[in-house]
């Protein structure tokens, strides 16, 4: 069995049996499993489901050597897989529908390659292995718990890899300085007023309209407050509000999420989307409570090593493999977290599967969504590289 093979073969095993949340005590086994015999410091997490390995590289050096985190997440999402392969979910209404599955092999392959490599590594490397990536915070709780200082030095840089089912081309990696995915928050607002006969609303205070106007006023707000060059995004998800047809509701309800890429915009967005409401409610003659959510932050690469991902890839893997990030996504990641203390490059990766239409093909998070296993060993490969050549360009 090739050393593809065997990772197909784990994260096939680890795609059947998905697990959701901060823990995963299935997805742990089989991570432990993978990394068994291998010579690693291993300490699994109090809070979390977590996996954390330190490799101590040998090379010498006049002081103790750099480190390097590199990170995977593990966590799958609470949807029912539609997709028709032959390794499925095997637990309903579960699915590895984000492609954790194929980070996890990836990192686990590249632990196997710095293994048989650790006369090379001038210094240590930290495998962050994940749970709660999907709006758990996950990584906070790990930071938390200290993965930062596994190694026994904070490390100098960090990587995370997040593979793509559609829009970019197999294969294709890309990254860009600065930011590369934005800040998610959630806005909540209740607007309270006075129920009553749906042929009488001037006796009652009927706070659907109300509500209504507040949603396209955020709309306005964002397109005429906010430069186009540091944009936001708001889009009312869940809108509730009443039982039947004659009957004005005492209240209306609904979320949004808000995405933003910069701190600024983010703390701006925040006090003027609850003064925009308050205002609204008020000039009906309603009250209005407003809950902010605070999520991910922005993901942010530090250029210096954004720069060195992509000379990374070109080296490694070939100079067409590289494409530049234009823009960020407007996803979220709580690799975040990590990056706020530490320097270093979140890169993404397509894994369409040969053969679909990339513009018509399931997203991440669809139920139908498949993803290449061909990608793996390019994955585990790129990850080995990272780690071997900023070990051994910090320890100069």
């Amino acid at each position: 069995m090739t050393f593809q093979d065997e990772l197909v073969e784990l994260r096939r095993a680890l795609h059947r049996e998905p697990e959701v949340g901060l823990h995963l005590p299935r997805t742990q086994e089989k991570v432990l499993e993978a990394l068994g015999g291998l010579p690693l410091e291993i300490t699994t997490g109090e809070r979390l489901s977590s996996v954390t390995a330190v490799l101590r590289g040998s090379r010498p050096v006049s002081r103790r050597g750099p480190t390097v985190l590199l990170r995977a997440d593990m966590d799958a999402l609470p949807v029912h897989e539609k997709a028709d392969v032959p390794y499925r979910s095997v637990v309903d209404g579960r699915m590895h529908a984000c492609g954790h599955d194929l980070h996890m092999s990836m990192l686990a392959g590249a632990a196997r390659l710095l293994a048989d490599r650790r006369a090379e590594l001038a210094g240590d490397v930290v495998f962050m292995f994940q749970p709660g990536e999907e709006g758990q915070e996950g990584a906070k709780i790990m930071i938390d718990e200290g993965v930062l200082d596994a190694s026994g030095s904070r490390p100098v840089a960090a990587y995370g890899m997040h593979v793509f089912s559609t829009t970019i081309p197999r294969g294709l990696f890309l990254t860009r300085s600065g930011p590369v995915l934005a800040a998610a928050d959630t806005l909540m607002v209740t607007v309270r007023g006075r129920g009553g006969h749906g042929s009488s609303p001037h006796r009652a205070l009927d706070p659907i309209p109300a509500a209504c106007e507040i949603v396209t006023a955020l709309q306005t707000h964002v397109t005429r407050t906010f430069d186009v060059f540091d944009p936001v995004v708001v889009t009312v998800g869940s809108f509730h509000a009443g039982t039947t047809d004659n009957v004005i509701p005492d209240e209306a309800r609904f979320e949004a999420t808000i995405r933003t890429f910069s701190a600024q915009s983010r703390d701006r967005v925040r006090d003027g989307a609850v003064r925009l409401a308050r205002g609204i409610g008020e000039a009906h003659g309603l009250t209005v409570e407003c809950e902010f959510g605070i999520g991910y932050p922005v993901t942010v690469n530090d250029r210096a090593e954004a720069d060195f991902a992509a000379q990374t890839v070109r080296e490694a893997l070939g100079e067409e493999r590289f494409f530049p990030m234009p823009h960020p996504a407007t996803g979220s990641e709580d690799f975040s977290f990590v990056l706020e203390e530490v320097p270093g490059a979140f890169l993404v990766v397509g894994a369409c599967p040969a053969g679909q239409d990339l513009a018509a093909a399931p997203s991440n998070h669809s139920a139908g969504a498949v993803f290449d296993d061909e990608i793996l060993s390019d994955g585990a490969t790129l990850f080995t590289e990272l780690a071997v050549r900023r070990l051994a360009a910090a320890a100069r």
